[in-house]
């Protein structure tokens, strides 16, 4: 192997700290593979955590992995070497167990990349037993795994705490053959063995799911009943990460809102809160090491008790931020705390660009919470805003886009007020994501608008608030929205697609030639009572999703 790839590696573990470094020896030995980046990998707390909890596991030793940056790429294909992992150097081939963790569908694109690197078959079925077996887990895969199920031997349907250490036992334990071992782990909770399935299809349907001799119906998701079982922070520190100089702390998994389009709020129900005790512990040990405190959570702000656990990380000496904020729940002594701590920029995301469309996506706040959340932040002195909307939202017309051109001016007015009072610049960052729709959620059942639909309204919020100072443009491209809406609510008939990807080097290449047609699959309606790819998990009560959609749609037919 090149001495370059060596010394790479060796100075990401020379720049790392912190009690998750891996351990050697073990009877089971897992290579841990984030399906991207090292930057993104340590960036990603769920990361982290699975990586803490697999070497906290007896008798078992876990490296980690990642998809190689351009130079080590570069310098793999010159050489025709082989993908190693991070601590040992050792060729993935090698280990007993390559697990993926998977937090975004667009990673699924290199996890063909990472098996032609790796000298591993991307195909389970095709694998010998002598090579690793592999598991995936992560919330890409709550969601549904059926566009990488023919690469893996074992999907964790869950959270990390309740699958992880029966499977593990269980690999520990062996079988006879991996046949065995494989019907063995299908009875395990919230483990989805994807070649005792069959599926059936007609045109861009999928019309059965044909369960083998034995395999259980469907897959039930776990979560864990015990949020005190085990604190998920951040495990290794190094700079080389988004979050460079902090200690995450998750405070919170879940949230409570349940908004019609947000995956979030029903794949990770029921809705869980750590104790203050153990937050406050946890949060005082980062603060202690000098680092700066991310509370991390999909709602902060919703945290009982938030605005004294500020104060107290302030009172310590120490600073913090946090994730994400709710417009209908900001907390006095939180904002006081952050700007005693510095900060100077807030997300907030009402989402909807008009009224009609925040109560279509059940978002539960109007104009004036909105603008009072934006008074309260600018009178504390923070300035910078960054807020979040959606665009192609069902039943969006011309007259929702000029209410959020309407609502964006409010705001920036009280920006650009504050910042003239306070004699400093302030700025609104605008963040325009196209609508996805995921499974597991009300909207599962939509239609993504088509691209150039999208584009065209982007024109429109260029050309009607592009030029305005002190306000700054982003939108997530349209056609990396409908990627991402394709493996969102494709099927296992994406595999090959993305094994032709690699092969070619290029998606739109590989999309051409695809025997389906993609925008069936993407732009259309689906009627509630098809089979869906993601049915055989039981993730929840499948008829309070079609009544949320029924309503959302019914009180917005004149839309």
């Amino acid at each position: 192997m090149s001495w370059k790839i060596i010394e790479r590696k060796r100075t990401l573990l020379a720049g790392e700290s912190g009690p998750g470094r891996g351990k050697s020896g073990g009877r089971l030995s897992c290579c841990l593979v984030y399906p991207n980046r090292y930057h993104s990998a340590m960036s990603n707390l769920g990361f982290q955590a699975v990586y803490g909890m697999l070497n906290a596991q007896p008798e078992v030793s876990c490296d980690r992995a990642y998809l190689p940056d351009r130079d080590e790429l570069e310098e793999l294909q010159r050489t025709r070497g082989t993908l190693l992992s991070l601590e040992s150097q050792r060729p993935l081939s090698s280990f007993d167990l390559i697990a993926f963790s998977i937090s975004f569908e667009s990673d699924y694109l290199n996890l063909p990349t990472i098996f032609r690197l790796a000298g591993i078959e991307p195909y389970a079925a095709q694998r010998s037993p002598l090579q690793p077996l592999v598991v995936a887990g992560g919330a890409a895969l709550f969601l549904n795994p059926e566009p990488v199920a023919p690469f893996l031997d074992l999907v964790c349907i869950g959270e990390a705490e309740p699958t992880l250490p029966p499977l593990l036992e269980l690999l520990k334990r062996g079988a006879p053959s991996r046949e065995e071992l494989l019907r063995d782990a299908a009875q395990l909770p919230g483990i989805y063995v994807p070649s005792l399935y069959q599926p059936e299809y007609e045109g861009v349907r999928q019309v059965a799911f044909i369960p083998s001799p034995g395999a259980p119906p469907r897959v039930r998701r776990v979560w864990d009943p015990d949020p005190e079982s085990r604190p998920t922070v951040t495990e290794i520190h190094t700079d080389a990460t988004e979050f460079s100089g902090m200690h995450l702390v998750e405070i919170s998994r879940g949230c409570p809102r349940a908004c019609r389009f947000c995956a979030a709020g029903f794949i990770y129900l029921p809705y869980r809160t750590r104790s203050p005790e153990l937050v406050r512990q946890e949060v005082l040990e980062g603060v202690a090491q000098g680092r700066k405190v991310g509370l991390v959570a999909a709602a902060v702000s919703d945290y009982a008790g938030i605005g004294e656990l500020c104060c107290d990380i302030v009172a310590a000496g120490g600073r913090f931020s946090v994730s994400s904020f709710r417009i209908d729940h900001l907390d006095g002594r939180m904002i006081e705390a952050l700007k005693a701590s510095g900060q100077k920029s807030v997300a907030l995301a009402p989402e909807g660009g008009s009224q009609r469309l925040r109560d279509l996506v059940k978002k539960g706040i109007d104009e004036e919470q909105i603008l009072a959340a934006c008074d309260m932040l600018v009178s504390h002195d923070i300035l910078n805003l960054k807020l979040y909307f959606i665009i192609g939202l069902p039943t969006e017309t011309g007259e929702d886009l000029e209410e959020l051109v309407a609502l964006v001016q409010k705001i920036r007015e009280r920006v650009l007020a504050a910042a003239k009072e306070n004699r400093r610049l302030g700025e609104i960052q605008l963040s325009v994501n196209p609508f996805i729709p995921k499974p597991f959620t009300p909207f599962q059942w939509c239609a993504m608008e088509p691209v150039k639909s999208l584009e065209k309204k982007w024109k429109f919020l260029q050309k009607e608030l592009g030029r305005l100072s002190n306000l700054k443009l982003q939108m997530e491209s349209p056609r990396e929205a409908f990627q991402q809406a394709l493996l969102s609510r494709g099927d296992r008939r994406l595999a090959e697609l993305m094994v032709l990807a690699d092969r070619l080097g290029s998606w739109k290449e590989a999309l051409r030639g695809w025997e389906l047609d993609a925008e069936a699959l993407v732009n259309r309606e689906i009627a509630p009572e098809e089979l869906l790819p993601w049915d055989f998990i039981d993730g929840g009560d499948v008829e309070r999703l079609r009544r949320e959609y029924r309503k959302a749609l019914d009180e917005n037919v004149g839309g």
